[in-house]
Order: structure tokens, then C-alpha cells, then sequence
């Protein structure tokens, strides 16, 4: 964690609670037991001697300041806290410095995808397609694109969404059997039901768990029931939504992965492995930054259980270029 030395040996500094739990000393004087974090790390903290009345409250996902003491415990570093409150407007905290975030804005990421909308000659497809993400736009500026894995971090949906509608572009250019709007909007559509599948602070815009809908019924098929509920709000002809419901219950592949069905149309085949592309580039690219090059990371379950290798060519970073 980042820290700005005072005097004394005294430490400033701003955290986001991982853990907090009230407890009490042999004496039965309460204290308060917390893990802070920032985007570099973590760590142990004791409110010794706590008052309420004089500290205030605290939860998980709180943001704080804080100014306390950095002392050794069990050969790691931990901070005595001698004085807490919750940050304010003024001091200018960014939560995306505490979790994970996309590179992005929401903000920009949306409007992206808004523009993108505003080209479609199809009306019956923008409509429809439209009215999903305002529908959810206060949501998608900040919501993770899952619980573990890719793109699980604040402003990750719209981070992986954006970046398999700017490869879409591309194979719309290279493949003119492709229905460019079509395609466009199932890409736009195909992970919408996420906002359903998991438990998400909006503090942190990271997922603290799956949902009891995301365990029950899964992102595929409450992305399915979205769009025909909206179709029939709208008016939009069956045609139309069948070929979105299918691009959405079959863009994993295969029955093993989770698809109802596998792609059947040229849309939804492209679709499918957009996705997967931009998924395992993103695991692949994370695993690797983690390792110095010339060497192996450890298997990767989600990779095929596979070994992978720095190189070292490049500088790896999961950032994908959506400018």
C-alpha cells in the first residue's frame, strides 16, 4: 500500500476495507481488527481502544483516511491506526486507485457504444438494442465482466464489450457476408444479463458473489429474457429477436461451456469467437505479466491447464487499445 510519511514515523494515508471485524482484548476492551487495500496490496491495521461515539462506524467497502503507525508483526508490516475517518468529496479519492478497474471511463466506454447505435439503418435492431443499455446504463459504468477471471474488475462489461465490438468492426470489413448490425448488436447484447448473474458493490464495481438468479439461470438465458421482454414492449418482429436470443444462448460454443445451443448463422459463429478471443487474450496477457521473461507461469486452469511463457518481446499488459 502507498503511504505519505509524516514525522515521528508516522503514517498518512487513504484504504479501502477489505475486512473489518469488532473485537475485544484480554482486558475486554473493544478493538477493531481490519485488512486494508489499494491497488498495489494489502494490509493488516488495529484500532486499539475503539469508541465508536469517537471513530465512527465501519464496513466493508468503506474508503477511509487514516493516520497511524507502521510496526512489525509476524515478519510483516502492520499499521496501528490512531486516527480514522471516512473520506469526503475534498479529498479527491478515486476509487479505481483501491480495486481493479478498466483502463476507461464508463462514461467514455458507453458513449462509444451509444455512437455505434446511432449508425444502424436497421431501426427495428437499434431500437431494441438501445433501449437494453439505457435501461442499464447507471450500472454498466461500473459493473465487472465476472466474479473471477476476465475482466473481472470495475468497468469491466463495458471494457469487454467494447473491445469485441471494435474486432467485430473489423471482420465487417474483411467478410461481406457478415450482417454488420446484426452482428453489432448480438455483441452489444451478449453479456448484458451479468448486471442479473452477480452481487456487485457499487462502491467498488467488483463482485462479491454470484447472485441466486446467476447460480439458478445464468447470464445466456436471463440475456435471452431480456430481449424478449423488450422486443414485446417495442413492438419488434419475432424475426429479429430470434436471431438476437440465439447469438446470446449460443455465443459460449458449446452445451460444455454453457451454450444452449451451438451458432448456427454466420453472426453468431463470429460472435462466439470474438468472445473467446477477447477473453483468453486477457487471461493469457494477465498470467503472463506476472512472470519475468524467459520464465513459465504456473498451469492455468482456465487455459487448458496450460504452462505459459514470457517471452519478453513485448511489454505485456492486458490493456486492450479501444481508442
Amino acid at each position: 500500500m502507498n503511504f505519505i510519511e509524516q514525522r515521528n514515523g508516522m503514517v498518512d494515508g487513504f484504504g479501502l476495507i477489505k475486512t473489518v471485524e469488532k473485537k475485544t482484548n484480554v482486558k475486554g476492551v473493544p478493538y477493531l481488527d481490519l485488512t486494508l487495500c489499494d491497488r498495489d496490496g494489502e494490509m493488516s491495521a488495529k484500532l486499539w481502544d475503539y469508541k465508536e461515539e469517537i471513530h465512527g462506524e465501519y464496513e466493508v467497502n468503506d474508503l477511509i483516511k487514516f493516520r497511524g503507525q507502521l510496526q512489525q508483526y509476524n515478519g510483516a508490516n502492520q499499521l496501528r491506526i490512531d486516527r480514522i475517518r471516512k473520506t469526503i468529496e475534498a479529498d479527491g479519492v478515486n476509487i479505481c486507485d483501491f480495486v481493479p478497474s478498466a483502463e476507461y471511463s464508463g462514461e467514455m466506454m458507453l458513449g462509444e457504444i451509444l455512437n455505434t447505435l446511432d449508425t444502424f439503418r436497421d431501426q427495428n435492431l437499434k431500437r431494441l438494442t438501445k433501449a437494453i443499455i439505457e435501461n442499464h446504463k447507471e450500472k454498466l459504468l461500473y459493473w465487472p465482466a465476472a466474479f473471477k477471471l476476465h475482466h473481472a474488475m470495475r468497468g469491466g462489461l463495458l471494457y469487454h464489450t467494447l473491445s469485441i465490438l471494435k474486432m467485430a468492426e473489423c471482420a465487417c470489413k474483411i467478410y461481406a457476408s457478415i450482417d454488420r448490425e446484426l452482428l453489432l448488436s448480438g455483441v452489444i447484447l451478449h453479456d448484458i444479463a451479468k448486471l442479473y448473474e452477480y452481487d456487485v458493490s457499487e462502491t467498488t464495481g467488483v463482485a462479491a458473489s454470484y447472485s441466486v438468479k446467476g447460480n439458478l439461470l445464468g447470464h445466456l438465458v436471463m440475456g435471452a429474457m431480456e430481449v424478449e421482454e423488450q422486443a414485446k414492449k417495442l413492438g419488434i418482429p419475432e424475426e429479429t429477436t430470434v436471431l438476437l436470443e440465439h447469438m446470446i444462448i449460443s455465443h459460449h460454443g458449446e452445451p460444455d461451456f454453457g451454450a444452449a445451443v451451438r451458432p448456427l448463422f454466420i453472426e453468431a459463429e463470429v460472435l462466439c469467437q470474438l468472445d473467446t478471443l477477447d477473453a483468453t487474450v486477457y487471461e493469457m496477457a494477465q498470467s503472463i505479466s506476472e512472470v519475468k521473461k524467459g520464465d513459465f507461469t504456473q498451469r492455468q486452469w482456465a487455459l487448458d491447464n496450460r504452462k505459459l511463457y514470457n517471452h519478453g518481446r513485448t511489454e505485456i499488459k492486458p490493456k486492450a487499445n479501444l481508442e
